[in-house]
């Protein structure tokens, strides 16, 4: 349960602010964003020799970690969102002793703004990789490790700067940008409209007390039950969840009362937004293509055709979804040139399985499906990766740069496969009762 709570108390807080908080209006001056640079000195791991750097570079804190026996060759580590606050903070990343211990050296930048702004985030990681030559050596392989928010850095930056990396981890990323928080749209008109609860949109201020309430009552078989008992219409948007992150799959059953139940409302906290976006210059979001289903049969029947004619239908603004390279939102194209090897948690409902399903398509669009790699993990949260499953990845992808040794993959679409994630989960996941994930044989 304490695994549980964990990643209920990190997740929850962080979705509901980079939804809600809309960007500054346009004439406002930017955040007045800081770096306490008494936090940024760290110590040597127990029992390693390593040179540490710290410091401030372009408005961004930073950390480097160069090993005595350095064996030349760099990882940078892109870090995920990390709310709307004006301080900005760098970790060092979730497999530090794994590089330490092999000679790697490492680079984090804290970005020179919070909230989702994908944009400084790929300045400042080019930025620090820069830096890096002249402040220590220029190193022999450089490799760029991305995860959520970094992972959509990661995928932007290799595309924008194609000559500075020669291998990318982006892991649980936002590989398809835009289509992110068109999901989480997609989740909350379309249960407001199977519940028959006229929420509009943006919706009110008491939408996350009084609507959502009403909502579940309609979903649920006896009162105050939802998730884990759902009538036909609950049973419903169960299906279109599914449906919409990704598709029929292990894990996914556990995956619905994680992110329904164990974490609160926390999908329902996702439709809280106005559709605005750092960078934005107005609604991003759009659904007015968008068919709704709740079977795998193409053809609409009564119900789905209801439901289609009654959602609350948003189109974005002529120029919320424009932009080029770094403009707006950037966007992932899936035009790589070096080694990716990705990860994604088949019940991430957070960071959807359908990221990865998109990024795949986006990369065989561009005739680059030889140079990606992707495993999909068995558990319900979101970046919920072992220590083995991170630095198994990473090995296996230095494989491949230097010596063309190409690792095993998932096929991203068979999915329903029973065993689907097994060969590449490392280690069984302990959740309570209903969240219990079957081991692999």
């Amino acid at each position: 349960m304490q695994r549980v709570l964990a990643i209920v108390a990190a997740l929850t807080m962080a979705a509901v602010t980079m939804v809600v908080a809309p960007p500054p209006a346009a004439s406002a001056p930017p955040p007045d964003y800081f770096v306490d640079e008494s936090a940024l000195p760290f110590e040597a791991l127990p029992g390693y020799e390593t040179e540490r750097l710290w410091g401030v570079h372009k408005g961004a804190g930073y950390r480097i970690e160069v090993p005595a026996d350095w064996n030349g060759d760099l990882v940078v580590w892109a870090h995920g969102f990390r709310g709307t606050g004006l301080e900005l903070t760098v970790d060092n990343g979730p497999i530090r002793e794994h590089l330490i211990a092999n000679g790697y050296a490492w680079a984090a930048s804290s970005y020179s703004r919070n909230d989702y702004d994908v944009k400084a985030g790929v300045q400042d990681t080019h930025a620090i990789t820069t830096f890096f030559n002249g402040a220590v050596a220029k190193p022999d392989h450089t490799y760029l490790i991305g995860a959520s928010m970094g992972g959509h850095i990661t995928g932007v930056t290799i595309e924008q700067y194609p000559n500075l990396y020669d291998g990318a981890m982006p892991v649980c990323g936002v590989m398809a940008d835009l289509e992110l928080f068109d999901y989480f749209l997609d989740v909350n008109v379309t249960a407001q409209a199977l519940a028959g609860v006229d929420s509009g949109f943006p919706v009110s201020d008491d939408y996350a007390v009084e609507d959502v309430a009403e909502i579940k009552a309609a979903f649920e078989l006896f009162p105050g039950t939802f998730p884990f008992t759902t009538n036909a219409t609950g049973d419903a948007w169960k299906s279109l969840v599914e449906i919409e992150s990704g598709g029929e799959r292990p894990v996914f059953d556990q995956a619905f009362l994680f992110w329904n139940g164990f974490a609160g409302d926390f999908l329902f906290g996702l439709g809280q937004g106005d559709g605005t976006l750092v960078g934005s210059p107005g609604v991003a979001i759009d659904n007015m293509d968008a068919v709704y289903q709740l079977d795998a049969d193409p053809a609409l029947d009564q119900l789905e055709i209801d439901l289609n004619a009654s959602v609350t239908r948003v189109q974005a603004d002529r120029q919320g979804r424009a932009g080029n390279g770094l403009a707006q939102v950037p966007k992932v194209s899936g035009n790589i040139g070096i080694p990716v090897l990705s990860m994604h948690t088949l019940g991430d409902l957070f960071v959807p399985f359908i990221m990865q399903q998109t990024y795949a398509e986006r990369v065989a669009a561009n005739g680059a499906s030889d140079l990606l790699v992707q495993r999909a993990i068995r558990d319900v949260g979101h970046c919920s990766f072992s220590g083995s499953e991170w630095t198994q990845g990473f090995d296996d992808l230095v494989n491949w740069v230097e010596n063309g040794v190409k690792p095993a993959g998932d096929d991203m679409f068979a999915t329903a496969d029973p065993l689907y994630g097994c060969d590449h989960t490392i280690g069984d996941r302990f959740y309570p009762g209903p969240l219990s994930i079957p081991p692999c044989p």
